[in-house]
This record gives structure tokens, sequence and C-alpha cells, in this order.
């Protein structure tokens, strides 16, 4: 059956084009749809792995079918075929994961927190949720679709996030050691497989980082910013995990008292306040 299997992702990526999965349209394309490196970028596997299943010259896992099916945007019925031309046992989960929301403690937590940014994050670094502080400090996060609303996605799409970092690549890379470890507690999270994909055809950094399989669980550090409102600000990064095993965390910035920073980040909320009004 590998020829039927190669046959239909060979069909499947010439039947998508590259705006139907968020890849920039390029002029001049030698193939219909997507090409092979496309595929396995959005996958998370390498080119030359996904060329040889194409040719029928390996046998593809079932964790790999699954995150074929998603870069392909294949349907049910499609997903059905797939499992079954690559003789596997169709192993999709039946049931949806729960939306995440945020716990009602830290949601009160960040209320009180009211001159300090803190952010309320979830599973795959998903921003759940934020105070006005933080709002100041990073973006609007209320006027971003709630699928964008991702930490590690705004630092590599976001212009004026990716501008606030001072020293953007070493907490961009930071940051991808991070999901690095989210990966291993849950390799078979589809939307970490998509997240991985997309950014991994956006952005070349990403890719590289990614490539690297660095692993970072550090907890605190110091964050160096250039706010447009402010100018610099050298502030503590502190996360705490929370002990109910949702894997929520709380992501919380602080400056030295009396110091420059220290008043910045006052002016900042005093501006957050001023604007929102």
């Amino acid at each position: 059956m590998t020829d039927e299997l190669g046959s239909f992702l060979k069909a499947r990526r010439a039947a998508l084009t590259p705006y139907a999965v968020g890849l920039p349209e390029t002029s001049h394309r030698k193939v219909a749809g997507l090409r092979r490196e496309e595929v396995a970028q959005l996958a998370a596997i390498s080119v030359d792995y996904y060329t040889r299943l194409e040719q029928g010259r390996v046998q593809a896992s079932a964790t790999v079918l699954a995150t074929l099916a998603r870069a392909l945007r294949l349907n049910d019925d499609e997903q059905t075929y797939l499992y079954a031309v690559a003789g596997k046992s169709d192993a999709r989960p039946r049931r949806r994961r729960p939306a995440q929301k945020v716990r009602p403690a830290i949601r009160r937590l960040l209320d009180q927190l009211t001159e300090n940014p803190a952010i309320a994050l979830g599973r795959r670094m998903d921003v759940l949720a934020w105070n006005e502080a933080a709002a100041a400090l990073f973006t609007d996060f209320a006027q971003l679709p709630v699928a964008h609303r991702n930490y590690i996605r705004l630092l590599f799409t976001d212009p004026a996030v990716r501008a606030l970092h001072v020293d953007w690549q070493h907490d961009a890379r930071d940051a991808v050691a991070a999901l690095r470890m989210e990966a291993a507690a849950d390799p078979d999270d589809p939307a970490l497989a998509q997240l991985v994909g997309e950014l991994s055809v956006q952005d070349a950094d990403f890719r590289t980082w990614w490539a690297e399989a660095r692993v970072n669980s550090a907890s605190y550090g110091t964050k160096h910013y250039h706010h447009p409102v402010v100018g610099d600000l050298t502030l503590d990064c502190d996360v705490w995990t929370s002990p109910d095993g949702s894997g929520q965390r709380l992501m919380v910035l602080t400056a030295e008292p009396a110091s420059s920073s220290y008043d910045a980040l006052r002016l900042l909320t005093s501006w957050q306040a001023s604007v929102s009004r």
C-alpha cells in the first residue's frame, strides 16, 4: 500500500495552496500546491523523511501520520483513508481536549497585581489572561484573535513584541527551549504540532533553534525591554506553576525599588490607565 500512500500524499499537497495553510504566496512555483519541504516543515519532520514517505521507501508511524493529517488539512474521511493505506491503526483521539480556562485564583492574582505586568500562561505558552500592565508592556491581547494569543507566536510574528525585547535572540531562543520541554511532556498535542509547523515555515530562526532540541525549564531571569513610551526597562521575570496539575503558570515582571525601571513601570501603568478611559 506504500505506492497508494505516496500517491495520496502527492495529491493532497497538490490540492492545497500556500494561502490555505498560512504560507506566503510566491510568484514562481514549479509545482502545483505545496512543495515537499513545505509539507515537511508544517508537519515538523525532515524533508528527506517526507520524500522517502512519498517514494514508498519508509513506513510512517501513527504519530507522523497524525502530524501529516494536520499539515495537509485532511477531513475525517481523508484521515481514515490515510491510516488505511499506511497500514496503521487509526489512533486519533476521539475526545476533544477541553478548552483552557484560567484558574479563578490566578485570575484574582492578576486583578490584584495592578502595577506589575503579569500573564497567565497555559499549554503551549497560550496567553489565557493578563492584567492592564501586561497589555501596556506587550500588546493589547484583547484585540488579538484567541488563536493568536500565544506568547511564543507573538515573539516571532509580531514586529512590536519582537522590537520590545532588547536581546530578542536570547529571549526567543529560551522560549523555544521552554516549548521543547512542553513537547516532551505532551508529544501528541495536535495544537502544539501545528504551532511548531507553522513557525518552522515562517521563521528560519525558529526552525534552526527547534532543530537544536535545546530544553530549558528556568522559572526566573532578567529581561531587558525598550518600550516606545517609557524607554528602557530592566525587569526580573518570575514564573510560578499552578499546584493543581493544570500546567498553568503565572509570569510576573517586577523592577528593583527606587530604580529607573521602577519609575518607568509606574509611568507605564499610569499611561495605560489614561488611554483606557
